[in-house]
This record gives structure tokens, sequence and C-alpha cells, in this order.
């Protein structure tokens, strides 16, 4: 399963068109995508326009809707950071070590446009899709 991170989707909603939202829409009908529940309210507490918020809502929710955290990914995820940390690499936001958490713990691969994801991939083994 492909879990499609938010800064795929915040490009895909706002039309902007980069490799990353073009292979969303080639597998929005040919394979089963995921969405993180915080990915979910990221990206849509963006929406002014309450059109385009409940046509996002639809979008998003048709797919599975998985719970990122819990107590046994939260230590993980802190294990993960440090590991990184103790190696040089500092990664800027807490959300995103959740889901390269979650994604190497649960066999996910992720759709993402977010340099922090890199070092999962490097020295975690995060699959990520190409």
């Amino acid at each position: 399963m492909i879990l499609v991170d938010s800064s795929v989707w915040i490009d895909f909603f706002r039309g902007k068109e980069t490799t990353q939202t073009i292979r969303l829409e080639a597998l929005l009908d040919t394979q089963e995508l995921a969405v993180g529940d915080l990915i979910l309210a990221e990206v849509l507490q963006g929406f002014s326009d309450e059109g385009d918020f409940t046509k996002a809502q639809f979008i998003m929710t048709t797919m599975d809707v998985v719970e990122l955290v819990g107590e046994e990914i939260a230590l993980q995820a802190a294990q993960n950071y440090r590991f990184l940390r103790s190696r040089g690499i500092t990664i800027r936001k807490t959300i995103d070590t959740i889901i390269a958490t979650k994604c190497i713990a649960e066999g996910l691969v992720l759709l993402h446009s977010n340099r922090d994801f890199e070092p999962f991939v490097t020295h975690l083994g995060l699959q990520v899709v190409v």
C-alpha cells in the first residue's frame, strides 16, 4: 500500500504539476492508496473555501485512513530521530519522523516531495515511490 504525504496532496490540490502529483494522478485509479490521519488533518485545515474542502475531504477519505501514531510508533519515532541526529542529521518536523517511522514499521511505501524523508531512506530503509 502507498501512503501519500501532505507535501504531495498540497501540490495536487493547488494544481501544481510535479513528478509526484503526476504519479498520484496515475495511482488514484489503479493502486490502493492510504492517507495518514495526521496528514488528513494537516491538508484539510489549509482550505478556506468550503467547496474545495468538501471535494478534498471526499477524495482523501475514500482511501484507507491510517492511524499514524500510538505509543509504539511514538517511541520508535523518538529512537529514529535520535539515531539520525547522532549522525548529524536533523529532521525539521516531528510529523515527518512519525510518518516515516509508521511506513517503515508497517511496510508502507511513501509518496512524497519532502527532502526530510531522504535520511530515512538512506539510513533506516524507508521505501518510497520512485
